[in-house]
């Protein structure tokens, strides 16, 4: 057994603190994970992108029940979103296998630098980036809002598929410009629903394709769902504006390390696991 396996608790430990994050901010949960296991754990990029998605899946679709019951999603627009991202998800992923993912580290980690530096930017300037544009929005027919909500899932869909990165920060933003009357929690709620059937679609994807480890997925999952009910339970009690500045400094901090190369030796870097259904 490698190394690596022996540290299954570290994972899982990663996993809680960033599930707090998620937890008290809504955002965050690829944003952090995906480069803590390239840049930590020296997970080869594919591996972490599509470990993450189907994590994010699970973790979400618990979120998504709880946002379910207390009737704060709003299906239409939930429904829009999907029908723009989910396509754009499997035409990425075909374009990925034509390219053959496992030699793809360098396009996600272009993309994943691009996604973490537009999450960095949309939370810190979110609600300024609202204030200015959700009035000019709100205006038009609900047939153009309509049209621009499958595009913006569209492009959601592209950027989560190959980095894992955007489906918080970047489709909540989107909503908020789009439907500025929503209440915020069923803008959260909202797309928290959407993107349970992009992390299932993109993370299957990935899987078929090889690129998904069970062993990290498992120890992920374990600590994850624990951080992230605690994490919401002290949403309340935290300054939430504070904690986006910190997690977009972090994340630009990230990007900044990935955008200069500062990755594992090719040969420290873990083999992707094949995994693919017979």
């Amino acid at each position: 057994m490698s190394a690596i396996y022996a540290l299954q608790p570290i994972y899982a430990v990663t996993a809680f603190v960033v599930g707090m994050l998620v937890g008290i901010t809504g955002v965050g949960g690829g944003s952090l994970m995906t480069p803590l296991l390239i840049l930590l754990f020296g997970m080869h990029p594919a591996a972490a992108v599509g470990t993450d998605l189907l994590h994010a899946a699970v973790t979400r679709s618990a979120g998504s029940a709880v946002h379910g019951l207390n009737r704060t999603i709003d299906w239409r627009v939930a429904r829009r979103m999907a029908a723009g991202s989910i396509p754009a998800a499997v035409i990425t992923l075909a374009a990925m296998s034509a390219l053959d993912i496992t030699s793809a580290a360098a396009l996600i980690n272009a993309v994943l630098t691009v996604a973490l530096v537009l999450t960095a930017v949309t939370l810190v300037f979110r609600d300024r980036i609202a204030a200015r544009y959700a009035a000019r929005l709100g205006v038009l027919a609900d047939k153009r809002i309509a049209v621009l909500t499958v595009a913006a899932g569209a492009i959601v869909g592209v950027i989560v598929s190959i980095s894992s990165v955007g489906a918080g920060a970047i489709g909540v933003t989107a909503l908020l410009l789009l439907y500025p009357k929503f209440p915020t929690a069923r803008i959260v709620g909202t797309e928290i629903a959407h993107a349970v059937p992009l992390t299932f679609v993109a993370g299957a994807g990935h899987w078929f394709l090889g690129a998904v480890d069970l062993n990290v997925f498992a120890s992920l999952i374990l600590g994850s769902v624990p951080g992230i009910l605690i994490g919401s339970y002290a949403a309340v009690r935290i300054p939430e504006t504070a904690l986006r500045v910190v997690l977009a400094a972090t994340l630009l901090a990230v990007a900044t390390k990935l955008s200069f190369g500062l990755m594992p030796a090719s040969g420290d870097l873990v083999a992707v696991k094949t995994i693919v259904p017979r």
